[in-house]
């Protein structure tokens, strides 16, 4: 049975988030056409290659069409297993790693050297910046918003708690949010508790029946899912914003990552630098 679907397959000897990541990324450029994607990971040995070819080519029989395959491999042997198949295979390491390697003067690393953290620190900061996030999610230990590098401000499910996930995690930077609820909105003053810290307030808003589906989901048929109630909570919030002078964001149209890239932007804040080359970064 055909499919008006290609199937498209992200391949590595590691977790295969590299190969994921950057393969979405390019199937993203594509918006009039359909895909249907599996990520394989840990792809190690040359029985799993195998069998994963094995799979590749049996697809082209269910599809009728001819499938992609973007592999961030990191190994010759293998990534010629996978070149043996009948897709389109893509291999980004084996374009690129060369002409590096020219540029550089240099060999890259053989496989799983890649395994290493080159920067200990980095790695550090990042899960400091975490576990401060999670620590401080929706209002929680506000005592210590002092050593917040942002607070993110909105009513419930504008996006704040991913953001200040995806801002600790990519960025180190460490991210509290903060719940504008009704009684905050019937003050006509900031809350207290974020009043001292407006220098690191950033807030979120969003288009109120996209918030109002979001809710529904959450909370159905409920005055909190409302329409009428959304509107009148993501008015009051950007009144707020614009009263104190607080910068805002409208994410109707954002994605996660796209949100945290911009408050960063916005912002001026210091990201922390990423490692070239990371035991994630290179699966």
């Amino acid at each position: 049975m055909q499919s008006n679907s290609r199937q498209v397959f992200f391949l590595s000897n590691g977790t295969a988030i590299t190969a994921e990541t950057l393969g979405m990324s390019l199937l993203a450029q594509f918006p009039d056409h359909s895909f249907q994607t599996q990520t394989i990971p840990f792809v190690d040995s040359a029985e799993k290659a195998n069998a994963v070819t094995d799979d590749i080519n049996r697809c082209i029989e269910e599809s009728g069409q001819l499938p992609i395959v973007i592999c961030t491999m990191g190994d010759e042997d293998l990534i010629n297993i996978i070149k043996h198949s009948k897709a389109l295979v893509i291999d980004p390491f084996g374009d690129i790693l060369p002409r590096l390697e020219k540029a550089l003067a240099a060999q890259h690393h053989q496989p799983f050297e890649s395994h290493r953290t080159v920067n200990p620190s980095l790695y550090e900061s990042r899960i400091d910046a975490i576990d401060y996030a999670m620590l401080h999610d929706d209002g929680g230990k506000m005592q210590n918003y002092d050593e917040a590098d942002i607070i993110l401000v909105g009513v419930s499910r504008s996006g704040k708690t991913p953001s200040c996930l995806y801002l600790a995690l990519q960025f180190g930077i460490k991210a509290a949010n903060y719940p504008i609820t009704e009684e905050d909105m019937e003050s006509e003053n900031l809350p207290a508790i974020i009043r001292g810290f407006k220098g690191k307030l950033f807030g979120l808003t969003t288009n109120p029946k996209r918030l109002a589906h979001i809710r529904e989901e959450r909370r159905s048929n409920s005055r909190y899912a409302s329409l009428d109630q959304c509107k009148y909570e993501v008015k009051a919030a950007e009144q707020m914003f614009e009263q104190f002078n607080v910068p805002y964001l409208n994410t109707t149209t954002m994605s996660i990552e796209e949100i945290a890239t911009k408050v960063v932007e916005l912002t001026g804040l210091h990201r922390v630098s990423k490692p070239a080359i990371s035991h994630l970064d290179m699966k």
